[in-house]
Protein backbone atom coordinates (compact mmCIF):
# COMPACT_ATOMS: atom_id res chain seq x y z
CA UNK A 1 0.00 0.00 0.00
CA UNK A 2 3.03 2.21 -0.52
CA UNK A 3 2.50 4.88 -3.59
CA UNK A 4 4.58 5.64 -5.80
CA UNK A 5 4.63 10.01 -6.54
CA UNK A 6 6.32 12.57 -5.99
CA UNK A 7 8.67 12.43 -2.76
CA UNK A 8 8.04 15.16 -0.04
CA UNK A 9 11.05 17.30 0.64
CA UNK A 10 13.30 15.24 3.05
CA UNK A 11 16.86 16.55 2.92
CA UNK A 12 18.30 13.26 4.48
CA UNK A 13 16.81 11.07 2.36
CA UNK A 14 19.86 9.81 -0.20
CA UNK A 15 19.35 6.29 -1.76
CA UNK A 16 22.97 5.63 -2.69
CA UNK A 17 24.06 5.99 0.61
CA UNK A 18 21.71 2.89 1.84
CA UNK A 19 18.29 2.60 2.37
CA UNK A 20 15.69 2.40 4.97
CA UNK A 21 14.40 -0.65 6.34
CA UNK A 22 11.08 -0.96 8.05
CA UNK A 23 10.41 -3.56 10.57
CA UNK A 24 7.23 -5.13 11.71
CA UNK A 25 5.74 -2.54 13.89
CA UNK A 26 6.18 0.26 11.05
CA UNK A 27 5.26 -2.21 8.25
CA UNK A 28 1.76 -2.89 9.95
CA UNK A 29 0.87 0.59 10.30
CA UNK A 30 0.78 0.52 6.44
CA UNK A 31 -2.60 -2.06 6.76
CA UNK A 32 -3.80 -1.23 9.69
CA UNK A 33 -4.41 2.34 10.79
CA UNK A 34 -2.83 3.65 13.53
CA UNK A 35 -2.08 7.00 15.19
CA UNK A 36 1.74 7.01 13.27
CA UNK A 37 0.05 5.81 10.14
CA UNK A 38 -0.46 9.03 8.49
CA UNK A 39 2.88 10.51 9.62
CA UNK A 40 4.77 6.94 8.42
CA UNK A 41 2.81 7.29 4.82
CA UNK A 42 3.66 10.93 4.20
CA UNK A 43 7.91 9.92 5.23
CA UNK A 44 7.34 7.04 2.63
CA UNK A 45 5.63 8.89 -0.36
CA UNK A 46 8.15 8.45 -3.39
CA UNK A 47 10.51 6.68 -1.58
CA UNK A 48 12.80 4.21 -3.45
CA UNK A 49 15.17 2.96 -0.56
CA UNK A 50 12.54 0.85 1.04
CA UNK A 51 13.53 -2.39 2.57
CA UNK A 52 11.27 -5.20 4.04
CA UNK A 53 11.79 -9.03 5.20
CA UNK A 54 10.16 -11.87 5.18
CA UNK A 55 10.19 -11.78 9.23
CA UNK A 56 8.33 -8.60 8.73
CA UNK A 57 5.39 -9.76 6.69
CA UNK A 58 5.18 -12.87 8.94
CA UNK A 59 5.10 -10.84 12.20
CA UNK A 60 2.52 -8.48 10.30
CA UNK A 61 0.53 -11.49 9.65
CA UNK A 62 0.92 -13.02 13.09
CA UNK A 63 -0.40 -9.45 15.00
CA UNK A 64 -3.68 -9.81 12.25
CA UNK A 65 -4.37 -12.88 12.89
CA UNK A 66 -4.60 -11.74 16.99
CA UNK A 67 -6.98 -8.85 16.20
CA UNK A 68 -9.39 -11.30 14.46
CA UNK A 69 -8.85 -13.49 17.41
CA UNK A 70 -9.84 -10.36 19.24
CA UNK A 71 -12.73 -9.47 17.23
CA UNK A 72 -11.08 -6.57 16.19
CA UNK A 73 -11.16 -7.95 12.36
CA UNK A 74 -13.10 -10.26 11.07
CA UNK A 75 -11.58 -13.24 8.57
CA UNK A 76 -12.22 -11.20 5.19
CA UNK A 77 -10.64 -8.40 6.45
CA UNK A 78 -7.53 -10.67 8.05
CA UNK A 79 -7.51 -12.03 4.63
CA UNK A 80 -7.54 -8.52 2.57
CA UNK A 81 -4.67 -7.60 4.38
CA UNK A 82 -2.46 -10.74 3.92
CA UNK A 83 -3.04 -10.36 0.05
CA UNK A 84 -2.27 -6.59 0.03
CA UNK A 85 0.85 -7.05 2.16
CA UNK A 86 1.75 -10.11 -0.19
CA UNK A 87 1.37 -8.20 -3.11
CA UNK A 88 3.16 -5.19 -2.29
CA UNK A 89 5.83 -7.45 -1.16
CA UNK A 90 6.51 -8.52 -4.68
CA UNK A 91 5.78 -5.30 -6.11
CA UNK A 92 9.00 -2.88 -6.56
CA UNK A 93 7.53 -0.81 -3.36
CA UNK A 94 10.09 -2.33 -1.50
CA UNK A 95 13.56 -4.11 -1.92
CA UNK A 96 13.25 -7.99 0.24
CA UNK A 97 16.11 -8.79 1.76
CA UNK A 98 16.61 -12.23 3.41
CA UNK A 99 16.99 -13.96 6.33
CA UNK A 100 20.60 -15.84 5.53
CA UNK A 101 22.70 -18.07 7.83
CA UNK A 102 24.71 -14.90 7.99
CA UNK A 103 22.35 -12.93 9.41
CA UNK A 104 21.51 -15.66 12.21
CA UNK A 105 25.23 -15.54 12.81
CA UNK A 106 25.22 -11.76 12.76
CA UNK A 107 22.53 -11.41 15.22
CA UNK A 108 24.00 -14.04 17.64
CA UNK A 109 27.00 -11.54 18.19
CA UNK A 110 24.63 -8.77 18.76
CA UNK A 111 23.02 -10.99 21.08
CA UNK A 112 26.22 -12.27 22.98
CA UNK A 113 27.86 -8.50 22.79
CA UNK A 114 24.98 -6.63 23.90
CA UNK A 115 25.37 -5.75 27.46
CA UNK A 116 23.78 -1.72 27.72
CA UNK A 117 20.37 -3.29 25.64
CA UNK A 118 18.05 -5.74 26.64
CA UNK A 119 18.55 -7.39 23.01
CA UNK A 120 15.60 -9.82 22.18
CA UNK A 121 15.83 -12.01 20.05
CA UNK A 122 13.65 -10.65 17.23
CA UNK A 123 15.01 -7.43 17.66
CA UNK A 124 18.50 -8.36 16.83
CA UNK A 125 17.10 -10.53 13.48
CA UNK A 126 15.63 -7.33 11.92
CA UNK A 127 18.89 -5.31 12.73
CA UNK A 128 20.93 -7.87 11.09
CA UNK A 129 18.76 -8.15 8.96
CA UNK A 130 18.55 -4.30 7.83
CA UNK A 131 22.66 -4.49 8.24
CA UNK A 132 22.69 -6.45 5.53
CA UNK A 133 20.85 -4.33 2.97
CA UNK A 134 22.64 -2.20 3.77
CA UNK A 135 20.52 0.00 5.17
CA UNK A 136 21.36 3.10 6.74
CA UNK A 137 17.99 4.15 8.43
CA UNK A 138 15.39 2.03 10.39
CA UNK A 139 12.06 2.23 11.08
CA UNK A 140 10.36 1.25 14.12
CA UNK A 141 8.15 2.45 16.68
CA UNK A 142 9.54 -0.41 19.40
CA UNK A 143 12.02 1.75 21.64
CA UNK A 144 14.23 -1.43 22.66
CA UNK A 145 14.50 -2.04 18.75
CA UNK A 146 15.74 1.50 18.57
CA UNK A 147 18.19 1.23 21.10
CA UNK A 148 19.81 -1.85 20.03
CA UNK A 149 20.19 -0.45 16.14
CA UNK A 150 21.08 2.83 17.33
CA UNK A 151 23.78 0.55 18.66
CA UNK A 152 24.92 -1.11 15.97
CA UNK A 153 25.05 2.26 14.23
CA UNK A 154 21.63 2.36 11.81
CA UNK A 155 19.96 5.80 12.18
CA UNK A 156 16.66 5.32 13.91
CA UNK A 157 13.48 7.52 11.11
CA UNK A 158 12.15 9.36 13.91
CA UNK A 159 7.81 10.12 12.99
Amino acid sequence: MVEKSEPEDFPDEDPLEGGVYLDSSALAKLYVTEVETEDLESFLVGRTDLMISDLCITEVISAVARRRREGALDAKQANEIRRAILDDAKSASFRRLDLTPAVHREAERMLLSSQSVALRTLDALHVAIALSGPAVRLITFDDRMKAAAAVQGLEIVEL
